[in-house]
């Protein structure tokens, strides 16, 4: 049982008005003259044959939202592109051929179905075969660069053990995005930043090799803030007077590592964003003004105290809202339209359009953008019953069936968690001559919390209560599907 949801694959073979991408495994036209018996071993050759291509240096990047550093969507740079890596054939050797060239010393696992998200872009690698030994990734045997027959909902990820190589400067390098950050926070530096939880304003500080150290505010704007706040759960930033701070600053001793950030406000992580880090010598240039970067946040719902208790704040264009999330924040996305509840499509649904959902919400970024119903398939009215009209009742009102009893729905769209009796009468007027009317209901006892129905304490009786009754007499009316 569940609410009404347009335009959502229903279990059983139904066709959906959002298909799942789809693609073709193989495909091959044989010349005239060619044997028959040649065309299943040529399709052999196609999937394991290495590529011919000469191998040749290439980056590597973690991409999509990371929990720590380490991990993430594989990305390979070639010709100047970014792209993916399909996790057709994808292995263990694979993963641990790119966590070493990666700067780390091996990998802990590897992921499949685009579960750090969908990336974009060409996908550069497919069947890739590693032997686990490689240098890089070019060394190992794949179907040559560009040739695919994935879609993104099939990108590889890795997660690679938190221990990096010795002499690995890949964290220090070049800036640009994919540059590693183990963790962001924002340290407060006044009195009553101090006193806030959570903490909302004040410096921010990236932890890197185990220290806290400092962004420096070269060309800092409200794009970087916002980066900042939504991956730190808040939805908004907000202007915040510096002034206060170039007084304290002046007293502290700053330990710069980053000296110029350029966000363009819709990166789920500041990693994602282009970072010129400070040079390690002469530390007094990293930060010529030597003033810290600061960030005022706007709380999301769940830090309002007491600020227009019982009131829902205004909330423009269409209503969303989650369901079927074990935690407060996810879920499937809903929209309302023309008062009815319905999902939203997975085609090209990505981190940035889960972000403005979570910020619309009022929350701060989203973490990850979750595809293929993984947190449940909205219902619709499709059935393979004998489709005698409309089907389904509405919580407090009665419908009368002559066939398919056991195919139909209940609408508990709009139904708050509670308790309820949930009851079926066969032959409730008597139309039909039994010997014995004695069981001809069921009543159980309903509980719904919101996600899930149970039943319980069923029987049936041998007569209607008063209350049955009455209200039988006052909904009686001829139901759509009769025949």
């Amino acid at each position: 049982m569940g609410g009404l949801h347009p335009h959502t694959v229903f279990p059983g073979g139904s066709v959906s008005d959002c298909p799942q991408a789809s693609h073709l495994r193989a495909a091959m036209v044989m010349p005239a003259g060619l044997k028959p018996i040649l065309l299943p071993l040529v399709l052999v050759l196609f999937q394991v044959a290495p590529s011919t291509q000469e191998p040749q240096e290439v980056q590597l990047r973690l991409a999509g939202p990371r929990g720590s550093a380490g991990e993430g969507r594989l990305e390979v740079l070639y010709q100047g592109r970014w792209g993916t890596v399909c996790d057709d054939g994808f292995d263990f050797h694979v993963a641990t051929v790119a966590c070493r060239q990666l700067g780390y010393t091996s990998a802990i696992t590897w992921t499949h179905s685009a579960t750090y998200g969908q990336g974009e872009g060409p996908i550069w690698l497919d069947n890739v075969q590693c032997g686990g030994n490689e240098v890089s990734l070019a060394d190992c045997a794949h179907n040559g660069w560009g040739t695919s027959d994935c879609h993104h909902g099939e990108d590889a990820g890795v997660v690679c053990s938190g221990q990096r190589l010795h002499g690995d400067p890949s964290l220090t390098s070049a800036p640009g995005p994919g540059l590693s950050l183990e963790e962001v926070r924002i340290k407060p530096i006044l009195a009553r930043a101090k006193l806030s939880m959570p903490v909302m304003e004040g410096a921010v500080e990236v932890k890197h090799n185990g220290h806290w150290r400092q962004v420096c505010d070269a060309g800092w704007t409200q794009n970087n803030s916002r980066v900042v706040c939504g991956m730190l759960g808040f939805p908004h930033e907000k202007s915040v007077n510096i002034s206060f701070y170039r007084l304290r600053n002046l007293s502290q001793k700053s330990s710069f590592w980053v000296h110029r950030v350029q966000c363009q406000g819709t990166e789920p992580h500041l990693s994602r964003c282009p970072t010129q880090l400070a040079p390690p010598v002469p530390r007094q240039h990293a930060c010529p003004r030597g003033m810290h970067a600061i960030v005022s946040c706007v709380p999301g719902p769940a830090f309002q105290q007491n600020k227009n208790r019982g009131k829902k704040p205004p909330r423009k264009g269409l209503p969303v809202r989650l369901r079927a999330g074990a935690h407060a924040g996810e879920g499937r996305v809903e929209v309302l339209r023309h008062g009815q509840w319905g999902t939203v499509c997975s085609r090209r649904w990505d981190l940035a359009a889960a972000s403005v959902v979570c910020r619309q919400l009022g929350y701060g970024t989203a973490r990850q953008a979750l595809l293929r119903a993984q947190m449940g398939q909205g219902l619709q009215r499709r059935f393979a019953c004998a489709n005698f009209g409309e089907q389904g009742v509405s919580v407090g009102c009665w419908d009368t069936y002559r066939h398919d009893i056991d195919c139909q729905w209940i609408d508990i769209t709009d139904v708050p968690p509670g308790s309820y009796t949930f009851q079926v009468v066969v032959n409730p007027k008597h139309e039909v001559a039994e010997s014995d009317f004695s069981n001809n209901v069921l009543r159980c006892q309903c509980k719904y919390d919101g996600q899930r129905v149970w039943m319980h304490g069923c029987h049936t009786s041998d007569a209607y209560g008063a209350d049955v009754v009455s209200e039988m007499e006052r909904r009686e009316r001829l139901a759509n599907n009769l025949v």
